[in-house]
């Protein structure tokens, strides 16, 4: 009698990633609202302020609104189920959030310099300064739970 082997798999998806919008009540895959939400924040609160160091406080826009906009595209890919195609997706998502949690908390950093510097000036820019630091820790720290826990889970 022949043996019968397995057919090929048609998906690379891991079994353990939930679809639709059971996604957003399972860790890790819960962080990606918080994200985006509290990083459009940080990039709403940074462009509604003047910008009195334009380096350090471009830095924090180009880097909210860039991890923004992949984070999006990362929640739109799994919930229409585009990572089921490819073998190395955690990998890929594992790597952008610790990048970006890199890259989030030098962003927060120089905003509450921003923010310090600020004080002197204006008391009502210090406290949008004050809340856009506040948003770019929190979300520092979304970007950080996300990373150890894709790469644990």
């Amino acid at each position: 009698m022949a043996s019968r082997e397995a057919p090929p798999p048609t998906s690379y998806a891991p079994s353990d990633v939930p679809s639709g919008v059971a996604l957003f009540f399972s860790i890790p895959f819960a962080f990606f609202l918080p994200e985006v939400i509290f990083g459009c924040w940080v990039w709403i609160l940074v462009a509604a302020t003047h910008v009195a160091n334009p380096l350090l406080q471009g830095w924090v826009l180009y880097v909210s609104l860039t991890s923004f906009l992949i984070s999006l595209m990362f929640l739109l890919s799994y919930l229409f189920g585009f990572y089921k195609k490819y073998d190395s997706w955690r990998i890929l998502d594992s790597l952008y959030h610790g990048t970006t949690s890199i890259l989030y908390m030098s962003a927060a950093v120089l905003q509450a310099h921003a923010t310090i510097v600020s004080e002197v000036q204006d008391v009502s820019k210090y406290y949008v300064n004050a809340a856009a630091s506040l948003f770019a820790f929190v979300t520092t720290l979304f970007y950080i739970l996300h990373a150890f826990s894709i790469y644990y889970h």
